[in-house]
């Protein structure tokens, strides 16, 4: 059910951002429409915790606003992705033997990307912001919910997945190709501490008296079709 609330968001979401690419006034713009899909590698970059970055895909649309005759282009751009990760914990909190403990991360990301054009159209690279609503941190094995987190005594695996909902990131990369076939290599980094409202739940965190705090790391490789 929480995925299916998400990506109604990511098609919300996409009905409004295409609507901006449309041509206004006198201005010479070309747009243009593409689909996109590829492979994620995620990963949260924290203190609290001992994580392995795991591999996901990716997938959404990009709608492109180019004025022929600048230096740059734009573009609007909203991803679906399932994002994986592992953290490491124990069985029992005695237990001298730890295990690496999968989590799912399911995102809707929408961005809007400058794109300096190094040769014309096919070889950009691009930056700019993104806006992310995600779901839980939802542990793939149901029978390692009671597990001991690594570094804790009674922090359970369960208890550290309803983090922050809402999140903000910067997005850098590169996209080369031709007018219909492109290739984009993307690194999305979390300004937010999207671990945050961890802080909020009055878990027990013995014997650490730091607070959680989170910053996620994504690389995407996509390939993409425009029209």
């Amino acid at each position: 059910m929480k995925n299916k609330h998400i990506i109604l968001v990511a098609f919300l979401i996409g009905f409004v951002t295409l609507s901006f690419s449309q041509r206004r006034g006198n201005i010479k713009i070309t747009n243009g429409l593409g689909l996109f899909g590829g492979l994620t590698q995620y990963d949260i970059a924290t203190d609290n915790f001992e994580t392995k970055a795991g591999n996901g895909w990716v997938g959404g649309l990009t709608a492109t606003v180019d004025l022929p005759h600048r230096w740059y282009a734009v573009s609007y751009n909203i991803q679906l992705s399932e994002n994986n990760l592992e953290i490491s914990g124990r069985e029992l909190p005695i237990s001298t033997v730890s295990e690496m403990m999968d989590y799912k991360l399911m995102t809707v990301q929408v961005a809007f990307l400058f794109h300096l054009k190094l040769v014309k159209n096919n070889i950009t690279l691009d930056a700019g912001p993104m806006l992310q609503y995600n779901g839980e941190l939802e542990l793939k094995n149901d029978a390692q919910q009671n597990y001991i987190i690594d570094g804790y005594t009674d922090l359970t695996a369960k208890d550290i997945s309803d983090i922050s909902k809402f999140n903000v990131n910067g997005a850098i990369g590169a996209t080369a190709g031709f007018d219909h076939f492109k290739i984009r290599a993307q690194y999305i980094y979390g300004f937010t501490n999207m671990l945050n409202k961890l802080n909020s739940q009055d878990l027990n965190t013995t014997p650490s008296n730091e607070k959680f705090k989170g910053n996620q790391q994504m690389i995407a490789l996509s390939a993409m079709i425009l029209f």
